[in-house]
């Protein structure tokens, strides 16, 4: 199965994936999955026997609020998770939208620090890359949650970015710009 079109297990509660996962009902029946947050403006949501769905509407782009949603989404994946029931995750690709709310779940029900839930986050789904916005949002989470950060924004050839990222930076080049004539 390719990285794009899996269902990754994060917990042993929750899962994480992209719309592409979702083609095949049997996989997230297979997984006894039982609760979905759609985390996308516009792509439908599955109506399965058995499977209830929230959606958290928002765009993938860095200047959305995705951190009005983290302590919601948190609190339902910990309830949820509490009584037995398996979550699952997805935005289009499950590399930004999704990813991110995994990781703020982590931050707050399992003690990580940011550093070390995207970590984990990215160690279970390898294609992850929560945008810079996102990024700042997490970054500010932490901050709340734990009073200090364990991740910092920096500037790259490419613009700001998280410091986790700083060595696989280090020796790309932004793509020149083009003119207009």
């Amino acid at each position: 199965m390719s990285l794009w079109n899996g269902i990754n297990e994060i917990t042993p509660r929750l899962f994480l994936c992209g719309v592409a996962a979702l083609q095949n009902q049997q996989s997230v029946y297979n997984k006894q999955i039982q609760f979905i947050i759609n985390a996308t403006i516009d792509l439908r949501c599955p109506r399965w026997k058995g499977v209830e769905v929230v959606r958290v509407p928002v765009n993938d782009v860095p200047h959305a609020q995705l951190s009005p949603y983290f302590d919601q989404v948190a609190d339902l994946i910990h309830n949820k998770s509490e009584n037995g029931i398996r979550c699952l995750v997805h935005c289009v690709a499950g590399v930004s939208r999704s990813s991110s709310l995994c990781i703020a779940y982590l931050m707050k029900y399992h003690r990580l620090t940011l550093r070390d839930a995207h970590t984990h986050v990215k160690s279970c789904r390898p294609i992850i890359r929560p945008n810079v916005g996102f990024w700042k949002q997490l970054i500010e989470y932490e901050k709340r949650l734990y009073g200090r950060n364990s991740v910092t924004m920096v500037q790259s050839s490419m613009g700001p970015i998280p410091d986790v990222y700083r060595e696989e930076a280090r020796n790309m080049v932004p793509f020149p710009s083009r003119r207009r004539r």
